[in-house]
């Protein structure tokens, strides 16, 4: 790697974190007395940074930027056996967000979404629609995104290091198919949770006409525009098949229902958003929607995305393990209301405000207080269910809680093949783990924490998991190489030490 190289690297990790700290250039360079356009330059990768400049703008940032070694992979250092405190805000929906940047390209006029999530899953996404020719831009500190797409999009151009590295690519199918004769999407990567097929989006979207050839590298699809003559039935209450067919559906000229619909959060979001786009939808948040699409979109809209409910139980779940007193605001009740209910027959207390609304219009919110709690073990098995049931994503902090309950919890994580089987990392932190098969775990508590040095899991809520536990653990422990968590949380670390947490990012380059 070149000088300029590691000076381009640098300057994307300075800007990178002082955006994620909420600071402008000029409030940076006026902490470090020097200009505006030294730090442009700096962030820009066009100018030298000594080692004593480093410190200094890692001491600003409350972060340390670089650790000198050749992996270039991201740690957390922790420092656990804390109590938190405080109230924390509950950031935008990761899920939303990356199926609304698919659902963008609907759209040809000026699309503007309020509040994205800075994360790595995000940034993938927004990689892969700008190497097609989307025009694509952050607005401000309060991470609101611009995105224009070209008249035509250059899909034999795409990033596909970005797409293999992202689930999300699987969404462009639905927003393809009626404009596009002729495309290829890479395979799509993400968490490493074994095997999981696509075959409910093709089935969803076959209808439509889109055929699907599987290639040595990527899905090649073509499309034979047909009359939808019946219902759309999805064998699998899929969240993003649901919203492949729901895009697909915005441009059809007539009438689709679709049967056995997931009416989950982040497809209630595709909904909303749809509908400011002049798309008629009836039965959100139920399994039956009906779509009228349009022909053509070309309108310039702005949407909100509505709040995280996993991200409202990672913190709820924090609260929990460390035994402490926080305040997660701007929690969206709807989506989390059964995991609540099963943590008060665990004998959880907590206190939850009246309802409000969130900036979207729609989605209903409420501030929960996490309070000292004994908690005991639930009679029943907790395992997750499609939406209003528990959700899949927020089943391993069920399982984390489970840790520090009186008696022996059974988990069942049924959907997944690998994902229960992350939970023996626990153990290493002297939790009580029994692994039953790849989806059953039992877990016996209340755990005694110790800390320990864990690689993490190439997987998203397991990774937080075994983060949120380290917090608990009194004494020094590391968890390497957290990508996993940074693809879902946006300054996840940061955002803990703000409630009383020890957590320090060692960035490697």
């Amino acid at each position: 790697m070149t000088n300029d190289d590691y000076k381009t690297k640098i300057g994307k990790l300075i800007q990178e974190t002082r955006q994620s700290r909420g600071l402008t250039q000029t409030q940076l360079s006026e902490a470090l007395g020097t200009s505006q356009s030294a730090i442009n330059r700096i962030e820009k990768g066009g100018q030298n940074i000594s080692l004593e400049m480093l410190a200094r703008i890692s001491d600003v940032l409350s972060s340390g930027l670089v650790s000198l070694n050749q992996t270039g992979k991201i740690d957390f250092r922790v420092n656990g056996g804390k109590k938190l405190s405080g109230e924390i805000e509950v950031k935008t929906s990761k899920n939303a967000a990356v199926a609304l940047l698919c659902a963008s390209l609907l759209n040809h006029g000026k699309t503007t979404l309020r509040r994205v999530a800075r994360i790595e899953e995000v940034y993938r996404i927004i990689e892969v629609l700008q190497s097609i020719g989307v025009k694509i831009r952050w607005l401000n500190d309060k991470n609101d995104l611009e995105i224009i797409p070209p008249a035509r999009l250059k899909l034999t151009d795409m990033n596909n290091d970005a797409a293999k590295r992202t689930r999300t690519v699987i969404m462009l199918l639905g927003p393809l198919l009626n404009q596009y004769k002729d495309f290829n999407i890479p395979f799509a990567g993400g968490c490493d949770l074994g095997t999981r097929t696509v075959e409910p989006h093709l089935a969803g979207l076959a209808p439509f006409g889109l055929n699907i050839e599987t290639t040595s590298e990527c899905y090649h699809a073509t499309v034979q525009k047909k009359t939808v003559t019946q219902n759309i039935l999805l064998a699998e209450r899929s969240d993003t098949a649901t919203e492949n067919v729901l895009m697909a559906a915005a441009l059809y000229d007539g009438k689709i229902t679709i049967r056995n619909a997931s009416p989950n959060y982040m497809v209630q979001d595709i909904c909303f958003f749809l509908k400011k786009l002049g798309v008629e939808i009836e039965g959100i948040g139920t399994t039956t929607l009906n779509i009228r699409g349009v022909r053509n979109i070309n309108k310039n809209v702005e949407y909100y995305i509505s709040e995280d409910p996993i991200e409202a139980m990672s913190f709820i779940a924090a609260a929990i393990v460390t035994d402490s007193e926080i305040t997660v605001k701007r929690t969206p009740i709807e989506f989390i209301e059964i995991e609540l209910a099963i943590l008060d027959g665990m004998k959880l207390k907590c206190e939850i405000s009246d309802e409000y609304k969130a900036r979207n219009g729609e989605t209903r919110l409420v501030d929960v207080r996490i309070l000292h709690s004994k908690l005991q073990a639930p009679k029943d098995k907790l395992h997750s269910m499609p939406f209003p049931g528990v959700n899949i994503d927020n089943l391993p902090f069920l399982g984390l809680i489970a840790t520090m309950a009186n008696g022996r919890s059974l988990v069942h994580d049924w959907l997944y093949e690998n994902r229960a089987i992350y939970f023996t990392e626990l153990s290493k932190l002297n939790a009580k783990i029994e692994l039953v098969d790849p989806h059953r775990v039992y877990i016996t508590g209340p755990t005694k924490w110790k800390p320990a040095d864990i690689i993490s899991p190439p997987a998203l809520r397991p990774s937080a998991v075994i983060l949120l536990a380290m917090l608990a653990a009194p004494g020094y422990s590391t968890l390497r190489d957290v990508y996993s968590i940074n693809r879902g949380y946006e300054d996840f670390a940061n955002r803990l030490n703000t409630l009383g947490a020890d957590i320090e990012t060692l960035r490697e380059i």
